[in-house]
Order: C-alpha cells, then sequence, then structure tokens
C-alpha cells in the first residue's frame, strides 16, 4: 500500500454526516447520547524511507479522560479552531511537538462517537521526517509508531469482551509488541482499513 493509493481512496472523501461510526459498531444498543463534545485527532502516516507508519500516544495516566490508553494525538475542537483539521493539528504539535510544516492533510475518516460523550473527526495526515517529538509530560507518557501493513492485515483486528455496567460489551484490539491499541483507536484503525481496501 503506498502513498499514492493513500491519497486517492481518502482525499476529497465527503463522510456522510448521518452514518457514523462508534463503540455501538460492536454493540448495536449502545447508542451515543444525543449531545457530544466536538473533537478530532490526527492520523499521523509516518512516510519512512522502507514503509509507512503510524504514529501514536500512550497517554499518561493521571488524565481525567482514557488514562494510560493508547491514542491519536488529538483533544478538543476549540473557539480557536477553524476546522476539526486546525484542531487535530494545534493538539499535534501541543502534545507530541509535532508541528504542521511537516503535516500534509489528505481527508477525513468518518466520524466516530464514543460513550464517554465524544465526537470525534479523525483527519489523516502525511507526516514527512525528519522531525523532533517533544511529548508534553502532562499528556503523554510515550510515542511510538506501528507499521501501516502491520494494522491493514485483518489477522491483526482482534474482537475481545469485558463486562461493563452490567452487560457484555465487545471492542476491538490490536496488541503490538507491548502495545495494547484497543476501543475507540483500534475502531478508527478498522475504518481507515475499510476506507483503504473497499470499492
Amino acid at each position: 500500500m503506498d502513498v499514492d493509493h493513500i491519497i486517492a481512496k481518502i482525499s476529497g472523501r465527503q463522510p456522510d454526516e448521518f452514518s457514523y461510526r462508534g463503540d455501538h459498531d460492536l454493540n448495536p444498543g449502545m447508542l451515543p447520547d444525543n449531545v457530544l463534545k466536538p473533537a478530532a485527532v490526527l492520523i499521523p502516516m509516518v512516510l519512512r524511507q522502507d514503509a509507512i507508519n503510524i504514529l501514536f500516544t500512550r497517554r499518561t495516566d493521571e488524565l481525567a479522560h482514557h488514562p494510560g490508553q493508547v491514542s491519536f494525538p488529538g483533544g478538543h475542537v476549540d473557539a480557536v479552531d477553524n476546522s476539526a483539521e486546525d484542531a487535530a493539528l494545534r493538539e499535534t504539535e501541543e502534545e507530541v511537538g509535532l508541528g504542521r510544516q511537516h503535516i500534509e492533510i489528505v481527508g477525513r475518516l468518518d466520524t466516530y462517537k464514543t460513550r464517554t460523550g465524544f465526537s470525534v473527526v479523525p483527519v489523516v495526515g502525511l507526516v514527512t521526517p525528519p522531525f523532533k517529538i517533544i511529548p508534553d509530560p502532562s499528556e503523554v507518557a510515550e510515542v511510538f509508531e506501528v507499521p501501516l501493513m502491520f494494522l491493514m492485515d485483518p489477522v491483526n483486528h482482534a474482537r475481545h469482551s469485558r463486562a461493563f455496567e452490567g452487560a457484555t460489551r465487545e471492542f476491538y484490539a490490536m496488541p503490538y509488541n507491548e502495545h495494547f491499541i484497543w476501543g475507540a483507536t483500534a475502531g478508527m484503525v478498522v475504518n481507515l482499513y475499510d476506507v483503504l481496501t473497499r470499492g
């Protein structure tokens, strides 16, 4: 899977605002609330010399939302942001020090609605090295990369379940070395897989 294929599949894509992804994909009865906080994340595709990798962060254990979990850089869409893309770029620079001059925005995936009250726009960006990573220690415990080819192999899209609020909930998980990519982040990776491999 090369850069031209990624651009062709995602560039100019207009996700239907009434068709969205979310925790309910694997749990049909778990519908999100009507009032959700707008958020955006960047799915950073790092163009290494011999491969394309996706950059992830591991959140610190002190954060109020999703502490210790693997995520994409991103956060709330604030009043200063002109768009979800602007929010994703701003948050990426604040969290990991990756400046927007290294990032070419390609397009959006489907909005992902979470049971924790967020409506997240995943923004796909191509990241050109060299760049320096400077994590914000109050938010980011670790920054790491995973090969795109690993994430695009459906064999690695495991389905797990656990008890939550008296019911069994299913979720995607993609263990990679010592990292456990799961929940909304893994769901967005599955959406990326659908967009890049179908149609």
